[in-house]
């Protein structure tokens, strides 16, 4: 488990890298005020309507970095900083989530498989710890792979929902960045600005979806090579 252990804090080390850049960058164009004076709830409700969608709220929602938008309710619930500032970053983060509802609302396919997933994600993500260790350790003392196939099995679900959520993200960014181009909605450096961000948001979930992956198939090896000694 040595080389697992290396591999966790590899992974570790490099999103605590993207986190500490994507802070800096949030930081730096909070201070890019917006020229058309627009809120972060402002630059949503006008996304959304342009797009031609009217049952969806923007509500604010306590705390930091909890934007997000909620399918089953139909609201885009942005964090108060973004909710209430007048800043490139708080226009990037307001469009983005917008460009979830944008894609709910024209049935994105990678979207509604997501959707579809989280309940089997859910439990997948309360067991295949648990299994995975017991696996481990059952394939040390009796050479069995049973168990440890089992945790990878529910692993991969996980590592699926991680792959699926990148081109989600993604296309919601770029739909935030086409509707800002579209309608002039941001001066070039505000822009710029936006895109930085939203750029440095994606990475999170790049560098989340290859640790999984690489985890995956970390845990795959450990069992074909289990499996091996077993003959």
């Amino acid at each position: 488990m040595g080389g697992y252990y290396i591999l966790i804090g590899l992974f570790m080390l490099i999103s605590m890298g993207v986190s500490s850049q994507l802070k800096r960058k949030f930081a730096k164009y909070s201070k890019t005020f917006l020229a058309n004076g627009m809120s972060g709830r402002e630059i949503a409700e006008k996304m959304l309507a342009d797009n031609g969608i009217t049952d969806v709220k923007v509500i604010s929602t306590p705390g930091q970095l909890t934007d997000h938008y909620n399918p089953a309710d139909k609201t885009v619930n942005l964090s108060e900083v973004v909710y209430h500032e007048r800043n490139a970053a708080a226009a990037a983060v307001a469009a983005h989530e917008v460009g979830h509802a944008v894609q709910h609302a024209v049935g994105y396919s990678m979207l509604q498989f997501r959707s579809k997933m989280v309940p089997m994600v859910n439990i997948a993500s309360n067991l295949n710890q648990w299994i995975l260790m017991l696996g481990v350790m059952t394939m040390a003392g009796s050479g069995n792979t049973t168990l440890l196939w089992i945790g990878i099995a529910l692993f991969a679900v996980t590592t699926v929902f991680a792959l699926v959520t990148l081109p989600v993200e993604y296309d919601a960014s770029n739909r935030a960045l086409a509707w800002f181009q579209k309608h002039n909605m941001l001066l070039p450096n505000e822009f710029d600005g936006a895109k930085d961000s939203l750029k440095w948001a994606a990475r999170t979930y790049l560098v989340a979806a290859i640790g999984s992956l690489s985890q995956l198939i970390y845990f795959v090896l450990m069992a074909v090579g289990g499996g091996r000694n077993d003959d």
